[in-house]
Order: C-alpha cells, then structure tokens, then sequence
C-alpha cells in the first residue's frame, strides 16, 4: 500500500477506461465489502428508489455511510431533497473546501471513504483542492457534484463547469451520470473503488436531469468493475529473494509508509519488526503505526525527522519499505538516501516500484499480506546478530534527542505547549492539523502510540487543513476519544470559518493555535536562503482568535506565559464543546532537525548556521 493515487489508476493492463464519462459495465457478482476484502457483496437493503438521487442515496445507506459533508446549492438540490429522509447524518459546512477535508478526515480515521457533496461550478471547484489532497495521500474520499442538465452541458450555462475534465488528473476515477438508471451504479461503484486496493479519492459528476428523473434501477452495489484486480500476494521467488536479503543483513532497518496505515497492515507490520527484533522509521503519513515509545521504533524520517530516524537510514544495508511512495520530503537527494542499501519494496501500486528509489527487491501486493509472506520466509536461526545495530540506533537517540529551550527571557517556546497538550490528553487522543511549523512540532512532540491518530496534509502541504479535518475527525472517533487541532494562525485563518460548524453541531474539540504572527515555515526559509527578506510572511494584523472564538460561540482562551499553559489546556479540554486556545509563542523559534531541500538525510541541521 502506497502514500499517494497514480492517475489515471490502471493495475490491470485491460483497464483502459480510467476516467471515462461513458456508464460502466455491467457489475459482476463480486463486490466490495471492505478495503481488505476486494470484490465481496454488499447486499443493499434500501426500498426501491422512484429517482436518480433517491438511487443514489440508497446506494450509500446500504454501503454503511453514516456520515457526509457537504453544501447545498442548485445543481445538486435533488439529492439533498432525498437525504430529507434519510439517516444519514449530512453535516452542513461553511465551505466546500471544508467539507473535502473534513471527509477526508473521516475517512482516515473511521476506514472507510468520507464523503463529500457540493452544487456545479464554484461548488464543484471549492472541493478540488480537498480532492487533490486525498489523492497525494491515498485517502479514501467520494465526491459527489452537482451538474447542469446533460442538455446543457457544453453551453457555458450558469454555474457550469467540465468537472469531470478539471478532476481527472487527481482522482482515481471519475464518472459522469448520464441518465437516472446508471446514477446508483456509478456512486457504489466509486465508493467500492476509493477504498480497495491502493486508496484515493473518486467522484461522480450528477447532471440535475438525471438526479431528477425516475427510475426503476435497484440501489447500486458498492463493487469494483472485475476489470479493476489488484494483486495481494508478492510472486513467490520474489518472497524468497528478499527473504534471503534480509538473513543476510548485518544493518537492517524498516521503513513504514502510509500504506502500512491505509492498508490496515500495522498489526502484520509490528509483529514483523518485534519478532526479528529490526529497529522501524517511519514516514509521516505512518506516524502511530509503530508505537513511539517502543524501543524499535526511532521515529519518522525526512526533512524534519528525528535525527536518529535519519542516521539510521543512512548507515543501514537493507530497507524494507512497506507502503512507502520515497517522496522527496522524505528522501532528500535520491543519490544520497539509504546509500550503503539494498532496497526491500513492498507497494500494492507496481507504479511506485522503482520510481522515486530503486528497488532491489520489488514485491507487488497487499501491505499486511506480503509482510506476512516474507515473515514467513525469514528464518531466525538464519539470520544475523543485529543487537550491535540496535545499540548503535540506541547511541544516535542518546547523540541526536529532540530538544529546546526556555529562557525566561524570551516567550513561550511552541514545543513546550505540544508537550502539555500531549501530557494532558489520553494516549489515543485524535490529533489533526494544519500545515507548517506547528505540523512539524504536533509531529516531533507528541508521542504516537496508534494509527489512525495523527491526522494531516502531507503530499500536497494543505494550510486550512487542520479545522476542518477535526470536525470530520470528531464525527468519525469514538465517543470517549478526545479531538485536538494543533494548528497555526496562518493555517487557522484559511478556514476557521468552519468554527460557527463545530458550534451548531456542539463538538467537543479543542483547537489550539501556536500563533506567532508568521507564515513561520515561510520565515524559516527566508531567515536560512534568503537572506532574512521577510516578503508577505509576517502576520502581525492576526485577530485576538479567544474573542474571535467568542464570537462564534467557542469558549476562547488566550495564554503567554507558561504558569498559565496546564490550568488553560486542562479547562479547554473539560469544556464541554469547541474551544480556542490562543498560544502566543516565540516568533523566532524555528524547527529543527532540518535536511536542506535535496539534501542528504545523514546531514541535518540542528541550528540555522549548519545549513
């Protein structure tokens, strides 16, 4: 399982039709009952449907859905009229951009694809961005957009755009409903193929004409089209080579992409790691899947990565990656990454095999499977001591800890608030956030002991993701799970229109801003390569964000100094519905370790002077 969706998708050398606005074929009897069991029935229950939407709304409540995020509109009217009825929870948000992250979120922390909904035009082009984003991290998303009448499609009516043309490049698939009969076939059908196999985003384009139209079709069936077959098992030579490659290593280290996350594959993954006793890194779309404080576990890798997460890619003979796409945050200069290794690949996706990172080993198949065969092949009595390479790992955590400061002179350092929080909260606390600084620190000090806990933008650097994915975070946890936003204030402000959401529904999360005036990464980059020209990234015009919150009808807290920063979070977190915390942190603090862009992983920087 990988980190990010090839387009078009194509695992099957007959599958050609990718994207296509033509109905597909007829289903086959296989279907999709979950991400892990490709092509079993889901039998739908719903009453016969009198029209398209009505189809298409008794296709989701027969796949499961729950949940779903959208704004209504015009072009997309019918369907939301047929939801009126359902029981389905639709959750109103204030943009659609907010809606295709808070699905996303859903979907990544519940499992299943989240699902997202707007009218045509300016609906359907406020989503691309959320979809864009699902798609660089394979998260399993349904966009459902609202279209003209198929008469008018072509003639530059009001609100029309080519939505399916516009979002081919970053969907797994996409559909265009030509008439009422075909509507509920093609939404089970992308709901089936966002999540099985490699995960991404689909979405069915809905002309109004034929949403409104009747129709005598059965619900569809959330199944894939039996031309869509991807391969589970890695060839068994294959198995057996790699198998050898590891007995043989004397450095070995294992690379848990998203992938091991997406493909529910942790379990299979940890057992492996623990059994043979080999130290894990992990990306950060994998963060959780290896519990941090397990004495294997070193952390995640890249450009702000641990240190010893670093060295240990640098120094090890053979990586085995599982689920691991090698993008360039992670790898650094691809001559330089890993280069005493050789490279175990495992990745559901053959197209991320050998195209970042050579694989010396390619093994095509499901996450959690293949690790099970090559498990199955290693013979312990056949391998080597590593306990020398494990002291050594040991040695770079006492060498390269993740430290700061807090002279009393300067403000409150944005690392000492992550670790409150951190403190404060229960171990399978919900995490989401924005993107910049305050990512890398929510990342580097925050201890991660499960998947599916550590919510983010990682491909495609998303600001204004943070918000909006704890709503969908929220609805999609358990009842008893705490959600907390870690976000900045450049990021908040991109989307904390979505706030007056968490109200009207009464959400118990707790956002928290380390709001130190700056698009800080921006700053960062500006102090270290150029030449401390600090163009359009000062944010001193920032709102006091505690009134603001008020304003909204969050509880608002706004802290300085650090006697305040328990008492505040330990109130924020027992307040029963959103609250806002306020963090004014040094402005000046900058995030470290840091491997300059093209780098070499072995050679971070721990001070703006090394790089």
């Amino acid at each position: 399982m990988s980190e990010r969706t090839v387009h078009p998708v194509s695992h099957d050398a007959d599958e050609g039709e990718a994207n296509a606005t033509e109905p597909t074929e007829e289903p086959t009897e296989s279907a999709v009952a979950d991400s892990n069991e490709p092509n079993a029935t889901t039998e739908p229950t719903a009453d016969e449907p009198t029209t398209g939407a009505q189809s298409l709304v008794s296709t989701l409540e027969a796949a499961g859905v729950e949940a779903m995020f959208g704004v209504q509109g015009g072009a997309i009217m019918p369907v939301y009229d047929a939801l009126f009825d359902s029981d389905i929870h639709h959750v109103t948000m204030a943009h659609e951009q907010g809606a295709s992250h808070a699905a996303d979120a859903y979907g990544v922390v519940k499992g299943e694809p989240g699902i997202c909904l707007a009218t045509s035009g300016p609906g359907a082009t406020n989503l691309v961005t959320g979809i864009a984003d699902a798609n660089m991290d394979s998260d399993a998303m349904v966009a459902l957009t609202g279209q003209v009448p198929s008469g008018m499609v072509g003639s530059d009516a009001f609100q029309e755009t080519d939505t399916t043309g516009v979002t081919a490049p970053i969907t797994k698939h996409n559909y265009f409903a030509g008439d009422a009969d075909t509507v509920g076939d093609m939404v089970g059908e992308a709901f089936a193929l966002a999540e099985t196999g490699r995960p991404g985003p689909t979405l069915v384009d809905l002309p109004k004409d034929a949403t409104l139209a009747e129709t005598d079709a059965d619900p569809g069936r959330t199944e894939t089209p039996d031309t869509y077959s991807p391969q589970t098992e890695a060839e068994s030579d294959a198995v057996v080579a790699a198998a050898r490659a590891v007995e043989g290593a004397e450095k070995p280290l294992l690379l848990f992409g998203g992938g091991v996350v997406k493909g529910d594959a942790c379990e299979e993954a940890r057992q492996f790691a623990t059994e043979h006793g080999i130290p894990v890194v992990t990306t950060m779309p994998a963060i959780g899947s290896m519990p941090e404080d397990h004495d294997l576990c070193l952390s995640w890798a890249g450009m702000h990565g641990t240190g010893y997460a670093n060295m240990a890619i640098t120094h090890c003979d053979v990586l085995i990656a599982v689920g691991c796409r090698f993008d360039d945050r992670l790898t650094g200069g691809v001559d330089t990454f890993a280069p005493e290794a050789e490279v175990v690949h495992i990745d559901i996706d053959p197209a991320e095999i050998s195209k970042n990172v050579h694989a010396d080993y390619p093994l095509i198949g499901d996450a959690g499977t293949v690790v099970e065969q090559v498990d199955a092949e290693v013979s312990p009595e056949d391998t080597n001591d590593w306990g020398a390479w494990r002291e050594q790992c040991s040695s770079w955590k006492e060498e390269f800890p993740l430290t700061y400061d807090t002279p009393e002179d300067e403000p409150l350092k944005p690392q000492f608030v992550v670790e409150a929080l951190d403190e404060a909260t229960d171990d399978d606390a919900i995490v989401t956030t924005g993107v910049g600084q305050h990512q890398m620190w929510a990342a580097q000090f925050w201890t991660y002991r499960s998947p599916r806990t550590w919510v983010s933008s990682h491909g495609l650097g998303t600001m204004g993701y943070g918000l909006p994915a704890a709503i969908g975070a929220r609805f999609a946890a358990d009842d008893d799970q705490q959600v907390v936003c870690i976000d900045g204030d450049g990021s908040f402000q991109m989307t904390m229109q979505e706030l007056s959401v968490a109200v009207r529904e009464n959400l118990d999360i707790t956002v928290v801003i380390l709001n130190n005036e700056y698009i800080g990464m921006v700053r960062q980059w500006q102090d270290a390569f150029f030449e401390g020209r600090r163009m359009a990234a000062e944010y001193d015009w920032c709102p006091e964000f505690d009134k603001l919150a008020e304003a909204f009808g969050a509880k608002g807290f706004a802290v300085d100094d650090y006697d305040e920063v328990a008492d505040t979070i330990e109130e924020a977190l027992a307040y029963d519905g959103p609250s806002v915390i306020d963090f004014h942190v040094d402005p000046g603090t900058n995030v470290y370790p840091m491997v300059p862009s093209g780098g070499a992983n072995g050679k971070f920087a721990l001070s703006e002077d090394q790089l």
